[in-house]
């Protein structure tokens, strides 16, 4: 064999691995475990790996039990217990020849059992429409021959993620017939297994009753719903319905229920409270004795399958048809088989059904082949949020003082639709609220939620995030129709091109919750989070402006004064005595040793003091004894160095040997309220504190470290201070953002969202000591990084052991 021949093998070899790897690459990149990190899902057990699991079967010889999804009552209700003996069958119990699909799979093979899930049905049958979305959801690699074990597997679209759902292929039957979703065909099981599928990433089967046709076409595509009530339809729905079509969108439709009777019959044959599929949008060529035009038409189906259809005009065999060229009803798979499926005028749309819901796909659901037949995409632009109470769980506009608390998200509109004469952009807002379904076994509905639309301004740009003030003073230019309990609420709208604000919420404040925010539109767009970058700022004006020779509040009575960065020779030497002191042999004081001296220096209701000393802190300018410099309070610094003024400092400021008896030498002062209303520190702040600026990983603190670390402990106290209005020793909700800020660190909704689960109490308040453990905590992770960051480069290197070294101790 020559070389070239070599040559030729070897790139045969590598085009062959090449074309597999491109195979796997879709599920590589898109596909997850139920409740694997990072899913989106929280695990009810372990996570879940369909190939693992079925060659773990084979090499056992045993079929697959789902321990996550048992065959038991746990798994049908959560409510109640079911009312007759239900029996879990495996598909060769129920039928002779159990297949997954029977010649092929289509919109028949959906057939309604007794669960109230049409809404899922109609969307099942939607999805078979599109072989690519199909087999995205339903995978291929299954079936009850080759290696048939009992597992199967599906795939579902949640919040952003796509998530492989493994099941056992154990159904529910009722004397020995399947109790739920079905297919026409008895042998054939690929829809009663999705349904279980489905029933398992929500916590049951009862979970799945009542829906929109919406949820579950979001589910099977990963798209944007959009719903029309149709007696208040839009004048451009038709084209809106059009334009689906050309974007491969799914459609559903329904009436309202009749209050008396479940799913009642019209007299024009059509199913009340009942969801429908709509599986064509064509404007269809007509000929009559008079003219010749296009009517517009749209095709339904029962998901029951059956003789329940519409029985009006354009019904099967309805005398309309003969206006319609023999051609053109080939051309539109004109049928009239008893099948659930039925044609209507557009006019009888709207008069005779109530709501449509359209789902709009994302780009990546297009294969390029529809594309390149005409298939138009849309731009899509995503981002995940959270609603956490005190932080940015804002609720709506009625709300101007929390409401700038939300997240905020900037979208920029570039070019107008192609078709659109007044140069207008169209878009899609999607807010959808995550795991709200599959909690309801523990009473957790959906939130009340919508979102506001802004226009900003080039200069209004600059601003991350907007202010109060800016909703103040502008208008929305749009907003959702309604706050709604939803999983999701979206609206479509027509912009001029420009820089727009988005601004998701709950309708009260303090509500908890995640969310997805997702934008659609026609042509291109930039979407961003409008929040602010993490670093370190200014100090507030307010903490940090004090006269040089004046160490109480002296421009005003909020704030304590904070320790200058060289002291007066007398307060320094308190200062050192006290370390010495303290500290003992070694010159350096642990965590145990700075507890003792916080504890005593930060209680504002000290009542006792020694004559030498000086007033508490917070008590007013001048009110001190005669050792203060400057005659007042002297702030946390010249309180800590005021005990040291007697011989016996140490043991009477922290033994208790100061006199009881308000004798000479000894000064009482009236106590104020106060920012630390309990026991002091605890242990994790103190040891905190001193890994702050333990550089060395001793343990411990010399004295210049001392030093800098009361002068830390002195601003962030005067900023608690300055928020904490009413004394209470806690911040309200909402405040930690600009308590923060006025310290000097700029943080996002992200950390904030993660210091207020970690630090924050039920109610949302931050109480004092944990206030100064997110302060040492943001500090020390700050240092950390910028210490690495060599370049400047907002980019830091760190091999394992050095992070997880740093974070241990840190």
């Amino acid at each position: 064999m020559s070389d070239e021949d070599d040559q030729e093998e070897i790139l045969d070899e590598f085009s062959r691995v090449s074309a597999r790897i491109t195979r796997l690459l879709p599920s590589i990149k898109y596909f997850k475990q139920l409740g694997e990190r990072g899913s989106g899902i929280r695990p009810r057990g372990d996570v879940q790996d369909f190939h693992t699991l079925k060659q773990q079967c084979l090499a056992s010889g045993t079929l697959f039990e789902d321990p996550e999804f048992p065959a038991a009552d746990s798994s049908l209700m959560f409510s109640r217990r079911p009312d007759r003996y239900v029996e879990w069958r495996r598909p060769m119990e129920i039928a002779d020849d159990p297949q997954f699909f029977v010649e092929g799979y289509s919109r028949f093979d959906v057939q309604q059992g007794e669960l109230g899930d049409c809404w899922l049905l109609a969307a099942a049958a939607n999805l078979t429409q599109d072989p690519k979305l199909f087999f995205r959801v339903v995978p291929e690699d299954q079936n009850f021959t080759d290696d048939y074990v009992g597992i199967f597997h599906f795939r579902f679209w949640q919040y952003g993620r796509w998530i492989d759902v493994v099941i056992d292929d154990r159904l529910p039957t009722y004397r020995g017939e399947l109790l739920y979703m079905h297919s026409t065909e008895k042998n054939e099981f690929w829809s009663a297994l999705l349904e279980k599928a489905y029933a398992k990433l929500h916590g049951s089967y009862e979970a799945l009753k009542g829906g929109t046709t919406c949820e579950a076409m979001e589910d099977f595509t990963g798209g944007v719903t959009e719903m029309y009530d149709l007696k208040e339809a839009p004048p451009n729905l038709y084209s809106i319905l059009l334009k689906g079509m050309e974007r491969n969108s799914m459609m559903g439709c329904s009436l309202e229920p009749d209050p008396n009777v479940l799913e009642a019959e019209t007299s024009e044959g059509l199913i009340r409270g009942h969801a429908y599929s709509i599986t064509k949008v064509q404007m269809v060529d007509i000929v009559t004795p008079n003219t010749n035009g296009k009517i517009p038409l749209l095709r339904l189906r029962n998901p029951w399958g059956n003789d329940a259809e519409w029985n009006g005009p354009w019904s099967d065999q309805s005398p309309e048809w003969r206006y319609i060229p023999d051609h053109v009803k080939e051309q539109i798979g004109l049928n009239f088989d008893v099948d659930g499926e039925f044609w209507m005028s557009f006019k009888d749309f709207l008069t005779h059904f109530d709501r449509v819901e359209l789902c709009n796909l994302s780009p990546d659901s297009l294969s390029d082949d529809q594309v390149s037949r005409g298939k138009k995409k849309w731009e899509m632009s995503v981002f995940e949020g959270e609603w956490t109470p005190g932080v940015t769980a804002g609720g709506c506009r009625n709300f101007l003082e929390t409401f700038w608390h939300n997240p905020q998200y900037v979208i920029s509109l570039e070019d107008p639709d192609e078709d659109d004469d007044e140069g207008k952009c169209t878009v899609i807002i999607a807010l959808m609220q995550k795991n709200r379904r599959s909690r309801r076994n523990m009473g957790m509905d959906c939130l009340t939620i919508g979102f506001a639309v802004y226009h900003l301004s080039e200069r209004d740009l600059m601003n991350k995030p907007q202010k109060m003030n800016f909703f103040k003073y502008n208008a929305s230019v749009a907003r959702s129709p309604a706050f709604i309990n939803l999983r999701e609420v979206s609206c479509r709208f027509k912009l001029p091109p420009g820089h727009y604000l988005i601004v998701p919420s709950t309708f009260d404040p303090n509500e908890e919750g995640e969310f997805l925010i997702r934008v659609f539109s026609e042509g291109r767009n930039h979407m961003e989070e409008n929040d602010e970058d993490v670093g370190i700022g200014d100090v507030d004006d307010r903490v940090s402006n004090y006269d040089e020779n004046d160490y109480g509040d002296s421009t005003n009575d909020v704030t304590p004064a904070l320790p200058q960065p060289s002291y007066p020779d007398p307060q320094k030497s308190a200062m050192e005595k006290l370390f010495i002191d303290i500290a003992g042999d070694d010159m350096e004081v642990d965590w145990m040793e700075l507890k003792q001296i916080l504890d005593h220096s930060m209680k504002d209701d000290l009542s006792k003091l020694s004559a030498n000393g000086v007033a508490q802190l917070g008590a007013p300018p001048g009110g001190g004894g005669s050792g203060a410099p400057g005659g007042n309070d002297g702030g946390l610094l010249a309180l800590l160095c005021s005990a040291l003024c007697k011989d016996n400092a140490v043991g009477q400021a922290f033994m208790g040997n100061n006199d009881p008896g308000g004798g000479e030498g000894v000064v009482t002062v009236a106590p104020s309220s106060s920012v630390m209303d309990y026991g002091g520190f605890s242990k994790d702040v103190c040891r905190s504190m001193v890994a702050m600026l333990d550089v060395d990983q001793s343990g411990k603190l010399g004295f210049e470290e001392f030093r800098t670390l009361l002068n830390d402990i002195a601003k962030w106290k005067a900023v608690f201070k300055l928020y904490d209005r009413d004394g209470s020793g806690r911040l309200g909700a909402f405040e930690l953002r600009q308590a923060l800020n006025s310290a000097g660190y700029h943080l996002n909704n992200r950390v904030l969202n993660a210091l207020a689960h970690r630090y924050g109490s039920r109610d949302g308040k931050i109480a004092f000591d944990d206030f100064i453990m997110c302060a040492v905590k943001i500090k020390t992770m700050i240092d950390i990084f910028r210490e690495r960051d060599v370049d400047g480069t907002n980019m830091a290197t760190f091999s394992m052991e050095e992070w997880v070294e740093k974070t241990v101790y840190s």
